[in-house]
């Protein structure tokens, strides 16, 4: 099941004294034992079951998939003209 790393935001920083529009989009994370197929609610998680004594789970079992949504951006009326 995957869980949300960053959820999206727009804003508008000082950079280098400059007033700029910085976007941050949603990361999505799923993590899964691909020895087992379990899935992980958490980085927690899945480093408490490497962790684990009792478990056969090693680190190179965790596959980490990333998926990042970006929102569309309107960049003015002559953008979509190109």
């Amino acid at each position: 099941m995957p869980f949300i790393e960053t959820k999206a935001k727009s804003e508008y920083k000082i950079i280098d004294g400059k007033r700029t529009h910085v976007i941050t989009p949603e990361c999505e994370i799923t993590l899964t034992n691909m020895e087992t197929g379990k899935e992980y609610m958490s980085d927690a998680e899945a480093d408490h079951d490497v962790n684990n004594p009792n478990s056969n789970t090693k680190r190179e079992h965790i596959r980490r998939d990333v998926n990042i949504k970006v929102a569309a951006i309107d960049l003015g009326a002559a953008s979509g003209d190109l």
